[in-house]
C-alpha cells in the first residue's frame, strides 16, 4: 500500500485514456497531446463514507487518488484540467516518471477549478486522510502542500487567501526583477527597485501576520 488507507479504499483500476476523450469531447489535437503526455492512468483509491467510514458533506462526497505514469518528466497541466473537468470529485494526483514522482491537487469550489497545488519532485508528504468529514480531509490534503507557517492556521479560507496573495506577489516580483535587469536607464531602474522593495515588504508583512 502506498498510503495508509483501509484495503476497502484500494481500487487499483486502469482507466483508458479514451474515456476522457469521449467525456470531454476532445478534438484530435487535444487527444494527441493527452496521449503524448500520459502513459497510463490508474484509479488508485476511493475515499468515501463506504470505504473509509468518514461522512461526506454537501460539498465533498468523495475524494479520488490517481496515479499518472508520464512519458516525460513534466507535469501535464493542460491534461489534468481535462481529467478534473470529467470527474466531479477532487483528485489527489501522483505523477510518476521512471523513479521520480510529484503530487498535485486542484482546489475546487462549486465544482469549478480555482487553483492547482504541486509538490516538489520526490518530496515525501504525510497526507492526513482522517478528519471529522470528507470536506476536512480534502482541506487537510490541500494544506499539506502549503508552507509550515500557513498550515498551522485554523481557518482554511484564510490559508487559501494568504497563499494566493503571496503567490501573486511573487509573480509580480519575478516580472519586476526581469525588468530591472533589462532596463538601461538609471532613473527608471531606481523607480523599479522602489516598487520591488514595496512588494517584498508586502510579503514580509504577510509572513509576520501568520507568525
Amino acid at each position: 500500500m502506498i498510503f495508509n488507507l483501509p484495503n476497502k479504499a484500494f481500487v487499483n483500476k486502469f482507466i483508458a485514456k479514451s474515456k476522457f476523450y469521449e467525456k470531454a469531447n476532445l478534438n484530435s489535437k487535444q487527444q494527441t497531446e493527452f496521449a503524448n503526455k500520459i502513459l497510463k492512468i490508474t484509479w488508485l483509491y476511493k475515499l468515501s463514507e463506504g470505504t473509509i467510514g468518514i461522512s461526506k458533506t454537501e460539498k465533498i462526497e468523495e475524494i479520488q487518488i490517481f496515479d499518472l505514469e508520464l512519458k516525460e518528466r513534466k507535469i501535464p497541466k493542460n491534461t489534468i484540467k481535462i481529467i478534473d473537468f470529467v470527474i466531479p470529485y477532487p483528485i489527489l494526483y501522483r505523477f510518476i516518471y521512471k523513479n521520480d514522482w510529484v503530487y498535485a491537487i486542484a482546489l475546487k469550489d462549486e465544482k469549478k477549478l480555482q487553483e492547482y497545488y504541486y509538490s516538489d519532485w520526490n518530496k515525501s508528504i504525510n497526507f492526513e486522510f482522517y478528519a471529522i468529514n470528507l470536506e476536512k480531509v480534502y482541506q487537510n490534503i490541500i494544506k499539506a502542500f502549503m508552507p509550515d507557517n500557513l498550515r498551522k492556521l485554523e481557518n482554511f479560507n484564510q490559508i487559501i487567501t494568504i497563499d494566493s496573495k503571496i503567490q501573486e506577489l511573487n509573480k509580480l516580483i519575478n516580472i519586476l526583477e526581469k525588468k530591472i535587469i533589462s532596463e538601461k536607464q538609471f532613473n527608471k531602474k531606481v523607480e523599479l527597485n522602489k516598487d520591488l522593495l514595496k512588494l517584498k515588504k508586502e510579503i514580509e508583512n504577510y509572513k509576520k501576520d501568520i507568525g
